[in-house]
């Protein structure tokens, strides 16, 4: 196969001669009218509903599949954050899936379900840095990461394949066994246990067990609404002026 074929192109080719199967029959288990040949050469693009046939069949990895991750196949006994599900729209590309702070309630316990993902709303972004990834959005929800993230705001995250590739400077989303949270994460020495950090001083870090982390997504952009032009200066000023307000007020 000539080098100038994309890596996905050339991990799904991988995929199908490490499984054995002809062409012809990995279509017809994914799908796919006929054969995969248009696909291993780079005619046809791999869509959103071949690659979630790849992870649902065959628990490929799809950050794997992109070149975004080294581990090849989802393991079945070892701890995964991987994302165990991924949905598609109806021309079969992979899209963004939004989870409001109110479906974040059940995301944990119906986090393989497609029937469940069917009710939330999902779109593509074209943008370039969303693409070839497998992204997702979360509503914020309270203030425990103030003053970077407000209740009600958005944050569009990319799947983390493993809790080696955490960053001590990055915020992620954290999927339970109970709960959907946003925190910043830190591992604890010499133990299976991580730390669950806010950016708000007033609440606490917490330790939970690494084995209790269903999936991981990096917090890579946010959806703010209700902007303004006052700036910290200018909120600086309005505190001051409020202050002489009160003195006057006093005397």
């Amino acid at each position: 196969m000539g080098n100038d074929y994309s890596i996905e192109v050339k991990r799904f080719t991988e995929v199908r001669r490490d499984l054995g199967f002809t062409q012809a029959e990995f279509a017809k288990l994914l799908g796919i009218s006929s054969t995969t040949a248009d696909i291993e050469r780079g005619r046809t693009k791999l869509s959103g509903k071949v690659v979630t046939e790849l992870l649902k069949q065959f628990k490929i990895n799809p950050l794997w599949l992109f070149g975004e991750g080294n581990q090849k196949y989802l393991s079945a006994t070892a701890n995964s954050v991987i994302p165990k599900f991924v949905t598609v729209d109806a021309e079969d590309n992979e899209n963004m899936v939004l989870v409001n702070a109110k479906a974040a309630a059940g995301y944990p316990q119906n986090i393989q379900d497609a029937s469940w993902y069917k009710q939330l709303p999902a779109f593509d972004l074209p943008i370039p840095e969303f693409r070839n990834a497998t992204y997702r959005g979360f509503q914020v929800e309270g203030d425990s990461m103030l003053p970077n993230l407000y209740p009600g705001e958005w944050v569009l995250a990319k799947a983390t394949e493993s809790l080696n590739d955490i960053s001590a400077n990055k915020m992620y989303v954290v999927v339970l066994y109970d709960a959907v949270l946003v925190k910043k994460i830190e591992k604890v020495p010499n133990s299976n246990f991580v730390s669950l950090i806010s950016l708000n001083e007033t609440y606490p870090p917490y330790q939970v067990a690494a084995d209790q982390i269903q999936e991981l997504w990096q917090v890579n952009s946010k959806i703010s609404f209700g902007l303004d032009t006052t700036t910290e200066k200018g909120l600086l000023k309005e505190l001051q002026q409020s202050m002489e307000e009160l003195k006057k007020r006093i005397k």
